[in-house]
């Protein structure tokens, strides 16, 4: 989708929500939204949320933490025990659904008592043609998306971040962990826990873009294309720090790193 969406628009945008909760989570979209948000609105008119859960990898919560440090952002971290949740656990195709429907009933809670009548996310315009049941829950919560309805594509946040001076511009995509199991494997934290130090093995060793795909003892890593034959030069120090993790086997995924590869499936 190609886009020119200016970083006025967005903040115009923003301004016709008045006093805003943003879900953040310290990514490009939410960070860059929240950014702009402080931007439009004042500091004493936004807040930002960040849902602590096993989903989310701990180096991630640190990263969120230090970016809105730095923006200073008005952040508040909620822990969200969503692994409480038999639906959710049960991991069926839907799994985003049953999560983003709960997350946006917590957040609009949060937002009711500090008198604050809006709720937005970090959705831009380049996600509602991807798998995102998720979206479909945030909407018929009544969560907003003012990336998106200001027209900005994925490119249009990394460029805007970057004309802002914002060094998370380029930062790498980031999923919920809950995304490396395979839709009808049940989400425990003992799988989560697993696939996080799995996954940080392997970004300690310079891979910035990476996945864990969980299935069963094994692990298949997803890398781009370009970081194949880097990584399969490193195999057997790299087997050797999963098989150390807990799992059997270690298969590098061919066809390279892409968003939402346990969806092929559906």
């Amino acid at each position: 989708m190609e886009s020119r969406c200016s970083r006025e628009a967005v903040v115009e945008a923003l301004r016709e929500k008045g006093p805003i909760l943003i879900a953040y989570s310290g990514g490009v979209d939410s960070a860059l939204l929240a950014a702009l948000a402080v931007r439009a609105l004042g500091k004493d008119r936004v807040r930002c949320v960040l849902l602590d859960s096993p989903l989310l990898p701990r180096r991630e919560i640190e990263e969120a933490r230090e970016t809105a440090g730095r923006l200073d952002l008005p952040l508040e971290v909620v822990a969200f025990p969503i692994l409480e949740d038999e639906t959710f656990r049960a991991n069926r195709p839907d799994r985003c659904y049953t999560c983003k429907k709960t997350s946006a009933r917590l957040l609009k809670d949060l937002a009711r008592r500090e008198g604050i009548g809006t709720v937005a996310d970090g959705t831009n315009a380049s996600d509602p043609g991807t798998y995102r049941p998720g979206l479909a829950a945030s909407d018929e919560e009544g969560v907003c998306h003012p990336l998106a309805g200001a027209g900005a594509t994925k490119d249009d946040v990394r460029r805007i971040a970057r004309e802002c001076g914002f060094p998370f511009w380029n930062k790498p995509s980031a999923a919920c962990l809950a995304t490396r199991i395979p839709y009808g494997d049940e989400v425990t934290e003992e799988a989560l826990a697993r696939i996080e130090a799995a996954e940080e093995a392997l970004q300690d060793r310079g891979f910035s873009q990476v996945r864990v795909r969980m299935h069963g003892d094994v692990a298949r890593i997803e890398v781009p294309c370009d970081a194949i034959e880097r990584l399969f030069s490193m195999r057997n120090v790299v087997t050797a720090a999963l098989r150390a993790i807990g799992f059997a086997y270690v298969a590098l995924d061919l066809a390279g790193y892409r968003s939402g590869s346990m969806d092929e499936v559906l």
